[in-house]
């Protein structure tokens, strides 16, 4: 069972300990950490509950306003699923348990979620980071779909989103030849916002993620769920979409604030929750 350790009020608000991730609030960032370095932070279906779980709690918790999943250790981030997990699953099995269909709940959390990818992001691993708004890597990260090496496809949703990041080509060649891509090359690709040197990595996470929180959280929401719509309609549906959302911003007293602000040349303090 989780075990939550709550700590005294300061700098780090709360920490939470868990069998293969632990979490810490150091406000307004929540900071996920898969945390299996022995097994290169391999994504175990414990592991995928207690991500989503901890992701789902900090999206509940009013002191967050962003959301960092990184690996522990500089030589992964997560190198893939849990291999010895999955070497003696049955179909029936599989399917009776939905294995690994739980990542889908990441789509209803709210807040802006930043992968810092750290060392192999390969497999699941490469799926996990696609699965947040923003990916910030390490010059020695990797990325790659090596399934098929394997014996199997991605399941987490590597053929759906890497195809909407890099494009259909060099999607099909990581994917059906388990082409890996540097951390460079993933940025010239399009897959990852920017590399950093490797100890810049959490404090530039930090640093957007402390951006973020200045900023309204439901506008930051809003934008948020309006672009995950660019991905699942059609271009009609999604403009549509976005004009009733951003009709809807007038009724914020955020909009007020932050369209004074500017008229006014000050920075805007924004108060919505």
């Amino acid at each position: 069972m989780p075990m939550m350790v709550p700590l005294s009020v300061g700098k780090f608000l709360v920490q939470v300990m868990r069998a293969v991730v632990s979490m810490k609030i150091d406000s307004p960032v929540g900071k996920i950490t898969i945390a299996r370095p022995k097994a290169l932070n391999a994504v175990s279906m414990e592991a995928m509950q207690e991500i989503v779980h901890a992701s789902h709690h900090l999206d509940r918790t009013d002191d967050v306003k962003a959301i960092i999943i990184t690996g522990e250790g500089n030589k992964a981030f997560a190198a893939g699923a849990d291999i010895k997990e999955m070497a003696s699953q049955q179909y029936s099995e599989a399917y009776k348990r939905r294995f690994m269909e739980g990542w889908r709940e990441l789509r209803d959390v709210r807040k802006p979620i930043i992968a810092a990818v750290n060392g192999y992001a390969l497999g699941g691993g490469c799926e996990v980071a696609m699965m947040a708004d923003i990916i910030i890597a390490s010059e020695n990260a990797s990325f790659g779909q090596p399934e098929v090496t394997l014996g199997v496809i991605p399941g987490m949703g590597g053929t759906q989103r890497l195809i909407r990041e890099v494009g259909k080509s060099r999607a099909m060649e990581m994917i059906l030849c388990g082409r890996r891509l540097s951390a460079a090359e993933a940025e010239q690709a399009g897959l990852v916002s920017r590399v950093v040197p490797q100890d810049q990595l959490l404090p530039e996470a930090y640093r957007l993620a402390a951006k973020l929180g200045a900023l309204s959280a439901p506008v930051i929401a809003k934008a948020k769920d309006c672009v995950h719509r660019a991905y699942e309609t059609s271009l009609a549906e999604g403009l549509r979409y976005e004009q009733r959302e951003f009709w809807s911003c007038f009724a914020l007293e955020d909009q007020k604030e932050g369209m004074r602000a500017f008229l006014e040349k000050r920075e805007p303090h924004f108060t919505d929750s």
